[in-house]
């Protein structure tokens, strides 16, 4: 599996939109507006936020991310969540694989080796037709099944994260463990 090389971390900081993903049992099955947030720690590890909202509430979690070889030039990044979000106890910790970015930073496809999870992101909610074609075909060339790709619901206004009330019950997590 091809990935990134020399991936700018810097410049990938920031808001990321799900325009697309492979259905897991870690995101809500009705989520909408979700998006991730990074940014870069003076460690040169990288805080994740990750949201999502179902029935007017917002989801999220929290992480962070490293370079699984710091010696490397390939963006093969870990994710390391702490579990269940309501009582973060037990420690979760994924592959990250950067396997397309364009030029300007706007559009990327991530993934990971087991081929299992595929997100297709936008720095803006919506991407025209041909350009998520052609992330759709970058996951393809990847061996990726692009008939597993759900694509997300995301509103032209996108919520703040602070104009709605939070899920603090982690109700949406334990409904996603169980398929809901």
């Amino acid at each position: 599996m091809q990935v990134v090389k020399g991936l700018d971390l810097e410049r990938y900081m920031g808001r990321w939109y799900e325009i697309a993903s492979f259905p897991s049992r870690f995101q809500p099955k009705n989520g909408a507006d979700t998006r991730a947030t990074y940014t870069l720690n003076p460690d040169s590890t990288v805080h994740v936020l990750n949201e999502t909202w179902d029935g007017g509430k917002r989801g999220f979690i929290q992480g962070s991310a490293y370079k699984a070889d710091p010696k490397s030039d390939e963006a093969k990044l870990k994710v390391r969540f702490l579990v269940p979000p309501f009582l973060p106890l037990f420690p979760v910790t994924g592959d990250y694989w950067v396997l397309y970015i364009d030029p300007e930073y706007q559009h990327a496809v991530v993934g990971q080796p087991s081929r299992n999870y595929l997100w297709i992101l936008s720095r803006t909610a919506h991407v025209e037709e041909e350009t998520y074609k052609q992330l759709v075909e970058k996951a393809v060339e990847e061996g990726y099944d692009a008939s597993k790709l759900h694509k997300t619901p995301q509103t032209d206004a996108p919520p703040e994260s602070n104009t709605a009330p939070d899920d603090t019950k982690g109700v949406w997590w334990l409904k996603s463990i169980f398929g809901k």
